[in-house]
């Protein structure tokens, strides 16, 4: 990395030597915090926020809350502050973050691998009812998330959630994220490998641990032995992909380096394979490299994405094997690609020991805590305890004895939780939006559910697979460049020179089969009450101009632009 002087050197060729900041990486003895973000976490480890939070910010009120906790640490337990109501979409970038504050919290319930109990579900629905006006969403993450919540609620909340074994430990802050996991681990039965496993030692031994819990910006884990490639591996930090091994067996395929947001990027093999039982040790090189390698001084260049790019596939790997396994990894093969080309587990399936799970799908993970009350009932009453989210807003009910399959369905069904929905209904996926973010610029979860209602109306026949990611802003929580309609929210002007609600369109991205980021038309941008009328006249193109088994992301990278406006 060249050198910067510190100050202008006169009338000489030659730099002056010494010190410089860099990017902020710890391992090139760079420590001194570059931002007001790295100068919170050097004063005061997040992690130690819970017991402010327990001793005095529950007694004192939200007004007795230090900004930086706030805004800062606070998020080391899974919370944010909620979007004051009435503040429009044009003065989120305008505002100061006291402005945008309310007094009440989103809380995110940690949710490793998607594994729940109906013990579990049944305390997140009470929890849901009693603190958090009936929210309690589902997100691409496997997480449940709430809103309203009070302070004051907050150590109550975690009494009870922890006592059936779940927490909200680094659910958010620049830590060790929820650790996708596939949603059928241990009971499919086209498995390669189980990677629970992993997913429990990683868990046991390094979440919540202060070697860990001060890195450059978050960091996303998904560990999946299916061969439906069921996690998103493509766009998380690091992935643990199952594979089989000519010579070694059943393991997983490494790969580093993927995230989406303004500068998205997919993740890269190191061509590595892994065993089971060592993937902890993986994780925690990865992870370490991050922690000591990644840039620190600018936010939007803090994420392993950027360090991978800088280096290539071929030196990240050399500085985990030399630096902290200390010991060389397996080659290994890369995954086959997936020949379906849903990934959400929606529907009836046969697991291994011949029960069957039931995978439904909720409006766009809009849920509330009454229905998963009664969610976990239904499952209990039909013999299972066990349930399962997803990476697609879903959730799947497992060990159904095949008996009770047809019961548990017309049960689901009777809940609006469809267990055979419309592609548009299995598709639509939306984030937050301005209902309650502060980085959001429009609506997201009304507008999606909206939208499905249309389309099932409009395009009843239609049964391609499809996915539509509403987003409320630019920062990707709804994977929209990687949706077939992915759909970033922004203020457009309407056809009288209004600025309304509207969405830039980006088209033809996937995961899985062939994984790409959609296309964007220049000036393709569509108002929120066109939207329905846009997805309309493109499927129908989609429909008399597509190939024999042709799906839309393949149509839409060769189609005219006209066709796509």
């Amino acid at each position: 990395m060249a050198a910067t002087p510190e100050k202008p050197v006169p009338a000489t060729p030659r730099r002056k030597t010494g010190r410089h900041r860099g990017e902020g990486q710890w391992a090139m003895g760079h420590h001194t915090p570059l931002n007001g973000n790295e100068q919170t976490k050097k004063d005061d480890d997040g992690l130690n926020v819970r017991t402010r939070i327990e001793t005095i910010y529950a007694h004192r009120g939200f007004d007795s809350i230090d900004g930086a906790d706030l805004r800062g640490r606070m998020r080391w337990w899974g919370l944010y502050t909620q979007r004051k109501p009435g503040i429009d979409g044009g003065k989120t970038a305008i505002l100061e973050p006291e402005e945008l504050d309310d007094e009440f919290f989103m809380l995110r319930v940690r949710i490793d691998g998607g594994r729940l109990t109906t013990e579990q579900l049944r305390v997140i629905g009470e929890i849901s009812q009693e603190f958090a006006r009936g929210t309690a969403d589902l997100t691409d993450r496997q997480n449940v998330q709430y809103h309203w919540i009070r302070i004051e609620d907050v150590p109550e909340i975690w009494r009870r959630l922890e006592a059936v074994g779940l927490s909200t430990t680094e659910a958010c802050g620049d830590t060790p994220r929820t650790i996708l996991g596939s949603p059928v681990a241990g009971i499919a039965e086209d498995e390669i490998v189980d990677g629970s496993p992993a997913i429990d030692e990683i868990h046991r031994r390094f979440i919540g641990n202060k070697d860990f819990s001060n890195l450059p910006r978050k960091f996303k884990t998904a560990i999946s032995g299916s061969p439906l490639l069921d996690v998103a591996h493509e766009i998380n930090d690091v992935a643990f992909v199952g594979v089989d091994h000519p010579e070694h067996g059943p393991g997983f395929d490494l790969w580093v380096g993927g995230g989406l947001s303004t500068n998205p990027k997919l993740g890269v093999r190191l061509g590595a394979w892994v065993p089971l039982e060592e993937v902890p040790d993986a994780w925690e090189g990865v992870i370490s490299i991050f922690r000591d390698y990644g840039y620190r001084r600018l936010r939007n260049r803090a994420r392993l994405k950027f360090l991978v790019a800088d280096w290539g596939a071929e030196k990240f790997r050399q500085v985990l094997e030399d630096e902290y396994l200390k010991r060389k990894l397996v080659d290994g093969p890369a995954p086959e690609q997936p020949v379906e080309h849903w990934r959400d587990h929606v529907g009836v399936h046969r697991q291994q020991d011949g029960r069957f799970y039931v995978g439904f799908a909720p409006r766009v993970g809009r849920v509330d805590g009454a229905t998963l009350t009664k969610i976990a009932d239904l499952a209990a009453a039909h013999g299972s305890g066990r349930l399962r989210t997803t990476v697609e807003q879903k959730m799947i009910v497992l060990d159904v004895a095949e008996d009770q399959v047809d019961s548990l369905v017309a049960g689901l069904e009777a809940l609006d939780l469809k267990v055979k929905p419309s592609p548009f209904r299995r598709g639509t996926m939306a984030c937050t939006g301005i209902e309650f973010c502060k980085l959001a610029i429009v609506e997201t979860k009304g507008r999606g559910s909206a939208l499905i209602d249309e389309l099932e109306r409009r395009l009843p026949e239609f049964d391609q697979p499809l996915t539509i990611n509403i987003n409320g802003c630019p920062n990707a929580c709804a994977r929209i460049q990687v949706a077939d309609i992915g759909l970033k929210g922004q203020l457009v002007l309407d056809d009288a020179g209004n600025q309304v609600e509207g969405y830039q369109v980006h088209l033809g991205g996937a995961l899985g089969l062939e994984p790409a980021f959609g296309r964007k038309v220049r000036g393709l941008k569509v108002t929120s009450e066109e939207l329905p009328d846009y997805v309309e006249r493109v499927l129908k193109r989609f429909e008399a101009e597509r190939e024999e088994g042709e799906r839309f992301a393949t149509w839409a990278a060769r189609a005219s632009e006209e066709a796509l406006s």
